[in-house]
Formats: structure tokens, C-alpha cells, sequence
């Protein structure tokens, strides 16, 4: 059994799918382990630190690979190295990526996505969403707080006493729930936001203040999976009106919300940008996918015209790489572990298993995964005939770990 771990070829992507800690478990299951030449480089890992845990150096790892653990989607240059039936384990992006699906189909690989992993007690171990967006959550704090030019705790000195800094969280899932939690031991005030009832317990346990239009629907507003679902206009319009007085009264506001399968939706609008003081920050962690504030630029930090910064940094996850390939190489053996026999030590996927069920997008040619079904006519014909994917729904089978992606 050959397993490959490449270097990321994404030039924003600095994280790795292995480690030598991970590198030494699969070892020990009689795995052979593959390391592309720097792949680690990014996350603070040397070429000599895989060998030392038993792992081999080469050029083109994935040659022959039987599983090939990576951080993001094999892009289809990728995928000519990479052999028929082999197990490939990233975060797939696969929502709108109906033609890269359509590739790694083509190439015969089992595809699986990390972040379609159901949100079930077993399962915690190998939640990417979770390990990653709750690094999110904390950078997030960090660059607002880099950002803005006042300190965060209050503090009473000789001469005079500085004010706390308020911090608004909008949308506490993993990442936002971090958010609050960094926030608040740096000494900040903070209030947070989300359209999921349950969320108002957690917020207020760590010593944040809630804040939501609670009618009818905003009890009714969470899927059986523990995701937000998406809020009618004229809710979203109730809510905007309740935050619109409270953003201009804040220093620093980080937005997270986001909905599976679903541009990211808008928040924070550019007259409540107007409205905040100059100085303030705005770090919108969903502008990956469209963004939660009006004006943000991804990979950027704008500054408005009335001295406000939206901070738009691209793969936040990434800018803690080694914090982050750290934990996501532990996401990864502990879903892989479940496909290796101990007594054979060889591969055996248990394809009625419910988590491998959940997540295989790719299998013998074909894509197999009911939401992105749509996208298999395009692995056996170009992609301009491709008919076009239907919008696929949020999933919403297994229920809920604790709260929704970030």
C-alpha cells in the first residue's frame, strides 16, 4: 500500500496533507509513504524531518499511489500522475465545480470531500470544517486586532483609562464561536449574531452578549445536519435593521457566515460601513465565496473612504499552516485509518460505510454522489456540451456535532 503525500500546487496554499507524526501512524500500518520534494516547506516541515519518520523523498510521489492525501482538489495537470483507482482524500470544493468533478471522474480516482463529512459523534475526529474554521476564528481576531490602531482591553493607568474595544461576531459556527472566545481573552467587549437559535446558549456561555430578530422563523432556522439555512428577504431585511445601529457602534466586526452549496450571504452593506467610526475593522471570512461585506476584495485590505478596513485575506486556515497541516493531517489518518485492515494491512474501502457514503464524490469513472450527480455527462463528453448542474441543496442528513461550518 503506497500512500502520497504531494506539495499543493495552489500558489496560496502553503498547508500540507501530512506530517511526520501522521507519517509515523501509517507507517506503523504498513503503509509505504511517498513525500513530494518540499512538500512541508510551507508548514514549516523539511524534506529530512519526513524521512526521519520513515517517509520517502521524491519528485513525483503520486506515481503508483494508491491513496494520495491532499489539502486541495487534483486539478486535472494533477491528475494525468495519478493512477485508475486511486483513493484521493481533499477538500473538494465540489459546490459549482460541476467540471472538475466531471475530470476526476474521467481519471477513474475515488475522490473524496473532507468537508462533506457528516457531523456525527465518530466522525468528529476527521471534521476538516471544524479544525480548520476554529484557526480561522482566532486569525481572524488577530489580523482585526493588527489592523486596528487601539489596544483591545480596557486599562486604567495614571494617565487616563482606555476603553475596551466592542467586538460584533456575525455568525457563529465553529470559526465565529473561536472568534468570541479569542476576542474575549484579549480583553475586548463582544456581542454576537446568528440565525440559528441554538447558537444564543453558546454564545452566552462564553461571556458574549446575543443579538437576533427571534420571530417564528428564526426558531425554525437551522437544518437536521446543524447548518444554517438560508433566511427569507424580509427576514434578512428585520435583521439588518437590528445590526445596522449596532455595527456603527462597534470597532471591530469579523463576519462567518456561510451556507453549503450558496454564495456567502451579504451583511454588512456599504451604508453600514458609512455609518462605523473611522479606524474601525471588518474581516470578512466568507469573501472566498462571495463575501459577507459589501466592498471586500479577496486576498485584500481595502480602506473606505471614511477610514474603515475590510480585511479580505485569502485561505486564513493557511496563514496558521503549521498549526493547520497539523490538524488536518489528523483529519485525514483518522478517516483513512477506517479503510486500512489491520491484519492484512492492506486497503479495503467499506464502501457501505456511512461516512465514506457521505463523502466519495468519484468512483470507477462515474460520479456517484447524489447532490453532484448532475456533473457526470461531462466526464464522457466536452465540457462546452455539459448540460448545466442543477443548484445543489445543503446536506442535511446526520445531526447536528455542535454547530454549523464556518
Amino acid at each position: 500500500m503506497r500512500i502520497a503525500i504531494p506539495r499543493e500546487t495552489e500558489a496560496n496554499e502553503p498547508r500540507v496533507g501530512g506530517t511526520p507524526d501522521t507519517v509515523k501512524r501509517l507507517k506503523a500500518l504498513g503503509a509505504d509513504l511517498v513525500v513530494e520534494t518540499g512538500a512541508g516547506i510551507g508548514s514549516g516541515i523539511l524534506d529530512s524531518d519526513f524521512e526521519a519518520a520513515g517517509a520517502t523523498i521524491a519528485t513525483n510521489a503520486v506515481k503508483d499511489a494508491d491513496v494520495v492525501l491532499k489539502v486541495r482538489r487534483p486539478t486535472a495537470a494533477e491528475l494525468k500522475s495519478y493512477k485508475t483507482g486511486a483513493v484521493v482524500l481533499a477538500t473538494m470544493d465540489p459546490y459549482g465545480n460541476e467540471a472538475a468533478l466531471a475530470e476526476m471522474a474521467k481519471a477513474g480516482i475515488s475522490a473524496f470531500a473532507m468537508e462533506l463529512m457528516p457531523r456525527i459523534t465518530r466522525a468528529q475526529v476527521m471534521d476538516v470544517l471544524s479544525s480548520q474554521a476554529n484557526l480561522a476564528g482566532y486569525r481572524a481576531v488577530i489580523d482585526a486586532s493588527s489592523e486596528f490602531g487601539r489596544a483591545l482591553p480596557m486599562m486604567m493607568t495614571a494617565a487616563g483609562t482606555v476603553p475596551a474595544a466592542k467586538t460584533f461576531i456575525m455568525g457563529v459556527g465553529v470559526a465565529g464561536l473561536q472568534a468570541i472566545a479569542t476576542a474575549r481573552r484579549l480583553g475586548a467587549v463582544v456581542t454576537a449574531t446568528d440565525v440559528r437559535p441554538a447558537t444564543k446558549e453558546q454564545v452566552e456561555s462564553l461571556g458574549a452578549k446575543f443579538l437576533a430578530v427571534e420571530d417564528d422563523e428564526f426558531r425554525q432556522a437551522q437544518t437536521a445536519g446543524g447548518y444554517a439555512k438560508e433566511m427569507s428577504k424580509e427576514y434578512q431585511a428585520k435583521q439588518a435593521e437590528l445590526t445596522a445601529s449596532h455595527v456603527a457602534k462597534q470597532d471591530m466586526v469579523i463576519t462567518t457566515a456561510l451556507i453549503p452549496g450558496r454564495p456567502a450571504p451579504r451583511l454588512i452593506t456599504a451604508a453600514m460601513i458609512a455609518s462605523m467610526k473611522p479606524g474601525s475593522v471588518i474581516v470578512d471570512l466568507a469573501v472566498e465565496r462571495g463575501g459577507n461585506v459589501e466592498g471586500a476584495r479577496l486576498g485584500e485590505v481595502v480602506t473606505t473612504a471614511n477610514g474603515v478596513k475590510i480585511v479580505g485575506h485569502a485561505n486564513v486556515p493557511g496563514r496558521l499552516a503549521a498549526t493547520a497541516s497539523s490538524l488536518y493531517a489528523k483529519n485525514l489518518f483518522a478517516f483513512l485509518e477506517i479503510m486500512i485492515d489491520k491484519a492484512s494491512k492492506a486497503l479495503v474501502v467499506p464502501w457501505d460505510d456511512e461516512l465514506v457514503k457521505a463523502t466519495l464524490l468519484t468512483r470507477d469513472g462515474a460520479v456517484v454522489h447524489l447532490n453532484f450527480q448532475s456533473a457526470a455527462p461531462a466526464a464522457a463528453a466536452p465540457a462546452a456540451e455539459a448540460p448545466a448542474a442543477d443548484e445543489p441543496a445543503a446536506k442535511a442528513k446526520a445531526a447536528p456535532k455542535k454547530s454549523t461550518k464556518a
